[in-house]
């Protein structure tokens, strides 16, 4: 017998605190996927689970239902080789997190597979797909034969999440990010692995941001999250390692999208001038993805390989290589200065006194680039790709009275005044010299 989806008594009963079967779970995303269940219900249910969370069991029956929503690659099937090093990253967000852009071609450089299936931005922070939009001519969307040939001939490509892929999630993504439940640790759980999970992949390293700057502001939490998505992924067979780092303050220079390709291309080409803790971050994820997928057997002998990828700039002719295949042009590294398109108005965010940076309101800083069309307040917007900020100043930077704490990257003036008071708010200068953490603090493997 059918039994028929009524979504609003699964929404009460979730709202209730009561624990849901894994056919309720089944049946609600089924709703989602093919439209029985409205975004009104959708964001109910979110924010139910939100205030009463999700037991692992439910856990476990959302991320695979929302996986199971559309198709999961079979890479033998598209012609790799059974337990190919098939890696991917994922990023829980953050202000400026450009990594998974030169993360990717790195890895390849030095040996993996990274079918790399990125998000738009949430919230306050930046997502990689928006990034690469500003790339005009980037094709997000190929088709999985298209995306798997890129895979085989480069070693990486980087696209949106298909409607193929995980489409429950990608309904479910949209609503989150503008009913203010993105924080809650089953529904991020389940939205990235349902897209990973999907992707068929042998193997994961996540990157779990904690502080000012990221959906989990302690790292408490984040180590919570860590282990939530660890445990959950390997359960699903898809052995997982997480890494927690500090978004305490944006990383690297720049925060918005043409402008952190800017950056990416500039780390890549020139990475003895490149941002330390973009480098140190970079570094770290690409040495536990080769390990987890099999491609070296030790961290340290993985650092060696991914760094002389970056400095010998085989990680930047992957870079090029991947966004020719993918429409975006050749000559990328000799050619963005003209392709891509930042803001004319280029405003200076002036220091008031002399001293050290000694905190950041990362959010703050993340919300003035949606403020300034960076970013949405509606999912279904348009972003506007050119605006951002760039010589972001980092905690621990010696400035004085008239020196620069960011630029702001905007069409007129009074948007760049806008910005720079947000800005300015959000940064603090001190006279003594702060303390600067390591940007890994630390590893979550079981």
């Amino acid at each position: 017998m059918t039994v028929t989806l009524i979504p609003q008594e699964i929404i009460r009963r979730k709202r209730d605190g009561e624990i849901l079967s894994q056919d309720d779970i089944g049946r609600f995303v089924e709703g989602i996927t093919d439209g029985r269940v409205a975004d009104s219900q959708i964001s109910a249910f979110a924010m139910a689970v939100f205030f009463n969370g999700m037991s692992p069991d439910e856990g476990a029956a959302l991320t695979l239902a929302m996986r199971d929503s559309g198709d999961v690659i079979n890479w033998v099937n598209l012609g790799f080789e059974a337990g190919a090093p098939i890696v991917d990253k994922h990023s829980t967000g953050g202000v400026g997190d450009k990594v998974s852009l030169m993360l990717a071609p790195i890895v390849a450089a030095c040996g993996g597979l990274v079918p790399m299936i990125s998000g738009r931005g949430l919230g306050h922070s930046g997502g990689t797909l928006d990034k690469f939009e500003s790339i005009p001519g980037y094709d997000p969307y190929p088709s999985i034969n298209r995306f798997a040939k890129i895979v085989k001939t480069v070693g990486c490509s980087i696209i949106g999440q298909t409607g193929e892929l995980a489409p429950a999630d990608r309904r479910f993504y949209a609503v989150r990010d503008v009913t203010a439940t993105v924080e809650s640790i089953p529904l991020i759980t389940a939205s990235i692995l349902s897209k990973k999970l999907s992707a068929g992949l042998n193997s994961l390293v996540m990157d779990v941001k904690f502080g000012s700057g990221a959906f989990m502001s302690t790292h408490v939490q984040a180590k919570q999250l860590a282990q939530n998505i660890v445990r959950v992924a390997n359960a699903a067979g898809t052995p997982t390692t997480a890494l927690l780092t500090d978004m305490n303050q944006v990383l690297g220079r720049t925060a918005g999208n043409a402008v952190e390709v800017v950056e990416t291309i500039e780390f890549l080409t020139n990475p003895s001038l490149a941002d330390k803790r973009l480098v140190d971050v970079t570094i770290a994820l690409a040495a536990y993805m080769l390990v987890m997928s099999g491609v070296e057997q030790s961290v340290e002998k993985a650092t060696v390989k991914a760094t002389q990828a970056l400095e010998n700039g085989s990680a930047a002719e992957i870079f090029e290589k991947m966004v020719a295949a993918q429409g975006g042009g050749n000559n990328i590294l000799s050619t963005y200065s003209s392709k891509l398109s930042v803001a004319p108005v280029d405003y200076v965010i002036e220091c008031a006194e002399d001293g050290y940076v000694s905190s950041m309101d990362t959010r703050a800083v993340g919300m003035a680039v949606v403020e300034m069309g960076g970013g949405r307040t509606d999912p279904t917007a348009k972003i506007d790709h050119a605006v951002g900020l760039t010589h972001i100043c980092q905690i621990g930077d010696r400035v004085t009275v008239g020196a620069p704490l960011a630029r702001v990257r905007v069409h007129d003036e009074a948007s760049a005044e806008v910005a720079a008071a947000a800005v300015k708010s959000a940064i603090t200068v001190s006279n003594e010299m702060p303390k600067v953490l390591p940007v890994v603090s630390e590893i979550i493997e079981v």
